[in-house]
């Protein structure tokens, strides 16, 4: 069966701008993989950086189940996702083995580094995943198979310096909504932190708002995620779009204005 891999710098950052899509693949009857490159330890005010992990790391499982996606085991701690050899192996070596037809992934221009560069070492991870003499860590054999990268919204929905983002394609996650709640209320470590950092006054509240911001857009939808495509070279045909074949009426493609 084709197989979709979400890779997310932390603990929920699938759940808030990338889960639907993911649900709506399971339900088309993809494999899911399930990643996110951080261990999520500094996400606490109240309890230490080996705690939080802990706890972020149960949560992080719960929500892959609900998702119904493989969980795949964190290698960076937050705020210590760099653009490394080291780094771009061990992903690599997740590629290969989920041997995706999509990667989803954050935004390449998003409100914190750490979501940037997760999305650089998703992006290169992927390049390098056929690539015969680019040992992985572990190694694995490489995989040919086409792949395109789809990239999330970023936080906010704009850019580090404030300018809107409209994405390429919308997905209609109004069937999914619900579950895709489900799995971000299993980060019930983040409602304490959130509130405490960052002045949200519910981070489920949050995701709501993204969610319908985006169907707004479209006219047609109440609940989207937005999707922009990586460029095809090295990864696939340029007009290849796995998301349109397997998603139909779910899927809307806005062209950018000229």
């Amino acid at each position: 069966m084709p197989s979709a891999l979400a890779i997310a710098a932390h603990p929920d950052d699938i759940e808030f701008v990338m889960a639907g899509t993911l649900l709506l693949l399971r339900q088309a009857g993809w494999d899911t993989h399930y990643l996110n490159v951080s261990t999520g330890n500094l996400g606490s005010t109240v309890m230490s950086a080996q705690q939080t992990a802990r706890v972020r790391r149960k949560e992080a499982q719960a929500a892959a189940k609900a998702l119904g996606a493989r969980w795949h085991e964190p290698f960076c701690d937050d705020l210590a996702i760099f653009y490394t050899e080291e780094n771009l192996r061990r992903l690599c070596a997740i590629v290969r083995l989920a041997r995706p037809t999509v990667v989803l992934t954050h935004a390449l221009a998003d409100y914190m580094e750490d979501h940037m560069i997760a999305a650089r070492l998703a992006v290169t991870a992927t390049f390098a995943r056929g690539i015969p003499n680019y040992r992985s860590s572990p190694q694995r054999k490489p995989t040919l198979e086409p792949c395109v990268l789809y990239h999330a919204m970023p936080h906010g929905q704009c850019t580090p310096l404030r300018e809107p983002v409209r994405p390429e394609i919308y997905i209609n996650t109004d069937s999914v909504h619900a579950t895709k709640r489900s799995a971000l209320a299993c980060h019930s470590s983040q409602a304490e932190w959130l509130d405490a950092t960052q002045g949200q006054d519910s981070y489920l509240a949050t995701l709501d708002g993204f969610s319908r911001a985006l169907g707004k857009q479209t006219k047609k939808f109440v609940n989207a995620e937005g999707w922009t495509r990586h460029l095809h070279y090295g990864f696939s045909d340029e007009a290849d779009d796995p998301l349109r074949d397997a998603l139909g009426p779910k899927y809307l493609r806005i062209p950018p204005r000229s």
